[in-house]
C-alpha cells in the first residue's frame, strides 16, 4: 500500500464572533486542507491552520512545505512502514509543525482505516466520550461575563477565559465580572497565552485565590522562553500551572519536566507536528507524573476530530479544549467528530470517520 499522491486545497471559514487572546483577534479560520491517496485508494485527510504568531507558519509556508517538501519525500513509499514515514516527515525540514501535522493526522487516518477501525481505537481506545470547554475571548467585563452566561446556558460546565491584555486589576474585573453572572458551578480555567511577566502572574494568581474566585489552572501566564518565570509562577501558588507555548516538542517538554517548571502541559498537535510525537510527549509527562490537556488552534473539523481522537486513546490526557469548529459560521466536514452541545463522541467509521470535505 503505497502514497500515491499528496494533494492541499485552502480554506477559509468565517467565525461567528471575532476570538480575542493576548497574541491575536481571529475574524476568519484559515486552513490548508490534505488529502493522501494511497495506491489502493483509500484516501486520508488533514489540516494545518496558519498561526504565525505561534508556529511561524503562513498559508503560503504551509502549502511550500507540504507540496515541495513533504510530498515527494513520502511519495511512493509504503504505508505499512510507517515508522520509516513518520522518521522521514520529521527528518525532511526542521520547525513547520502545522504542516507536518497535516500530513501527519493523514496518515494516521489511512493505518487505522487500512486496520479496519476508528483511530481513537486504533491509538488505544481508551475513552468513547469527552467533553470540552468553551473559550471567553477577551473583552471588557460584561461582556465577557454576557457571553459566559451564554455558554453556560448552553450547556457548557468548564469555561476557558481568556486573559493579559491590560492591566492585572482589568483581569481580576473580568473573572469577577463572570463569576458574579455564572455562579462558583462553572469551571474557570484561565489562559494568559503568555501576557503576564511573573511577578505579574503570581500577584494575579494569589489575588484571584484570596478572593476565591476558583480557578481550575491557568495556562501559560508568562512568555513561552520564559521557563524559569513560569516555574516561578509554578512554585509561588496554589493553582496548577499549564505550560502552552512553552511545550513545542519532546525536548521542550523534557526540559519543563526537569524543572518541575509547570504543573500540566497543554499539547496540540500543531505544534508537536502531529499524533505521532504528540503520544511521544505525553508518554513523558505521564512518567513524571504531570497529566495533559489536548487543545487546539482555530481549527475546522479535520484538525480537531484528529486530536479528539488522539485525546480519548490516552489515560494521561484529562483536559480537553476542542471548541473551535462550535466558531465557526459553517462546516464543511462530512463526518468527524460528533458534537451534542459539550459533549464530543465518535462514529463507528474507520479513521477519522471523515467520508468528503465540502466546496465552501
Amino acid at each position: 500500500m503505497l502514497i500515491q499522491s499528496i494533494e492541499t486545497v485552502d480554506v477559509a471559514v468565517p467565525l461567528t464572533k471575532p476570538f480575542k487572546t493576548a497574541l491575536r483577534t481571529v475574524t476568519t479560520a484559515y486552513s490548508i486542507y490534505v488529502k493522501v491517496t494511497t495506491s489502493e485508494g483509500l484516501i486520508g485527510y488533514g489540516e494545518a491552520p496558519p498561526t504565525h504568531v505561534i508556529t511561524g507558519e503562513s498559508m503560503d509556508s504551509i502549502r511550500y512545505a507540504i507540496n515541495e517538501i513533504i510530498a515527494p519525500s513520502l511519495i511512493g513509499l509504503n504505508l505499512l512502514e510507517s515508522e520509516r514515514i513518520f522518521q522521514k516527515l520529521n527528518a525532511c525540514l526542521v520547525r513547520n509543525t502545522s504542516a507536518k501535522a497535516a500530513v501527519d493526522m493523514a496518515i494516521y487516518d489511512l493505518l487505522a482505516q487500512q486496520s479496519g477501525l476508528p483511530l481513537f481505537q486504533f491509538l488505544g481506545g481508551y475513552k468513547t466520550t469527552l467533553e470540552t470547554d468553551f473559550t471567553v475571548s477577551v473583552n471588557e467585563p460584561k461582556e465577557m461575563a454576557d457571553d459566559a452566561a451564554r455558554y453556560v446556558n448552553e450547556g457548557f460546565n468548564v469555561l476557558k477565559v481568556k486573559v493579559g491584555i491590560g492591566s492585572i486589576k482589568d483581569d481580576i474585573a473580568r473573572i469577577h465580572a463572570i463569576r458574579e453572572r455564572v455562579g462558583n458551578k462553572p469551571k474557570l480555567r484561565l489562559d494568559a497565552n503568555q501576557g503576564w511577566s511573573a511577578k505579574e502572574a503570581v500577584k494575579a494568581i494569589r489575588m484571584m485565590e484570596d478572593a476565591g474566585l476558583e480557578i481550575e489552572f491557568v495556562e501559560q501566564p508568562v512568555p513561552a522562553q520564559d521557563l524559569e518565570g513560569l516555574k516561578k509562577v509554578t512554585d509561588c501558588t496554589d493553582t496548577l500551572i499549564m505550560a502552552d507555548e512553552s511545550v513545542f516538542l519532546v525536548n521542550d517538554a523534557k526540559r519543563v519536566l526537569e524543572m518541575r517548571a509547570a504543573d500540566l502541559i497543554n499539547i496540540k498537535l500543531m505544534k508537536s507536528g502531529g499524533i505521532y510525537n504528540a503520544i511521544k510527549i505525553n508518554t513523558l509527562a505521564e512518567a513524571n507524573g504531570v497529566a495533559c490537556m489536548v487543545g487546539s488552534m482555530i481549527e475546522t473539523k479535520i484538525g480537531i476530530t484528529a486530536a479528539a481522537h488522539f485525546a480519548a486513546s490516552h489515560p494521561n490526557i484529562h483536559y480537553y479544549d476542542f471548541d473551535a469548529p462550535l466558531m465557526l459560521a459553517k462546516d464543511m466536514i462530512v463526518g468527524g467528530v460528533i458534537y451534542e452541545g459539550s459533549k464530543m463522541s465518535f462514529s463507528n467509521e474507520l479513521g477519522l470517520g471523515i467520508s468528503r470535505v465540502e466546496k465552501g
